[in-house]
């Protein structure tokens, strides 16, 4: 009985951590569409912009990879990725940056 109650806790757990990771996923994505990271860029495939996957698959190995593509979204880049630029988002706060790099690196 009691190993029965143990894999039903289990079990639960694990459905409340996909809950989470979904509620993460759908909040990461609804917050890359209202700041038009969307427009140039795609979760899976490459558009104007690299998938939002390769980014996080490129940059999986640096310890300050949320921190570095923050700063890169709120003051954009050149060269990295090709010869399209990215601009400047100067309308995302410091704050949503942070979210949306943390929700990108959670794509790899």
């Amino acid at each position: 009985m009691k190993s029965k109650s143990y894999a039903a806790v289990l079990l639960a757990g694990a459905l409340a951590l996909a809950g989470a990771a979904r509620a993460e996923s759908a909040t990461g994505l609804a917050l890359a569409q209202k700041e038009n990271c969307m427009s140039c860029h795609s979760v899976t495939r490459q558009f104007m912009g690299p998938a939002l996957h390769d980014v996080a698959a490129r940059y999986a190995s640096r310890s300050d990879a949320s921190h570095y593509l923050a700063r890169k979204i709120v003051e954009g880049s050149a060269g990295v990725w090709g010869t399209v630029p990215m601009p400047a988002n100067t309308q995302v706060t410091p704050d949503e940056a942070a979210s949306l790099a943390s929700w990108i690196m959670t794509l790899k």
